[in-house]
């Protein structure tokens, strides 16, 4: 080793694991949350069990998506006009997705994520080129829905209005959060050898 390169401490792999297995068990509660966890927060988020949060949104995306999966494959093979006319139904269910007045989360990300599922099943079991174009064309808008959708950023209106967003400190949303983590600081630092460093 070079004499000026820096020392750098070895980490045993297995307690690497177990804070890697530590860590992921101490934020396990509000991962799939994607919002601050305050009341003003509440409407977006679902409560599974005592402390379990889960995006309202995100579920009623993957809800949507496992529906169209399993109608695309319950329901006869639809002819080219319904096809069409649910490809139709896709494109407005797309653009209310993409606007920023609040809507029930089944009709912004349920529906959305059901049409191109649902055609895609039925592209595979009808098949010829008026369903696959449909199928494809759907999914690469879903596909852009999404992009479209994260460069927006979520809505942050209700921080807006919050009385802690100009006092400054630790917003109550994620106080839960950081609770946890330092509890996870201070197991890991009583599990934590320092070892010796790499020669």
């Amino acid at each position: 080793m070079h004499p000026i390169a820096p020392v750098r401490p070895r980490i045993d792999r297995g307690l690497a694991r177990r804070l890697d297995r530590l860590a992921l068990r101490a934020h396990a509660f509000h991962r799939w949350a994607h919002h601050p966890l305050c009341l003003e927060y509440e409407s977006e988020v679902v409560r599974l069990g005592r402390r379990f949060r889960l995006c309202r949104g995100c579920a009623a995306a993957a809800l949507g998506c496992l529906s169209g999966l399993a109608g695309g494959l319950a329901l006869p093979v639809l002819p080219v006009s319904g096809v069409l006319a649910l490809a139709g139904l896709g494109v407005l269910s797309a653009l209310l997705a993409l606007g920023r007045p609040r809507r029930p989360k089944i009709l912004t990300r349920g529906l959305p994520a059901a049409l191109p599922a649902f055609l895609l099943i039925q592209a595979l079991r009808g098949g010829g080129p008026i369903r696959w174009s449909v199928a494809a064309g759907m999914g690469t808008a879903l596909l852009g829905l999404v992009v479209a959708y994260r460069r927006r950023g979520p809505d942050r209106t209700p921080c807006a209005t919050c009385p802690e967003f100009m006092a400054g400190g630790t917003c109550r949303g994620f106080r839960e959060i950081h609770t946890r983590e330092r509890a996870f600081a201070r197991l890991a630092a009583r599990w934590f050898r320092p070892a010796d460093p790499v020669r």
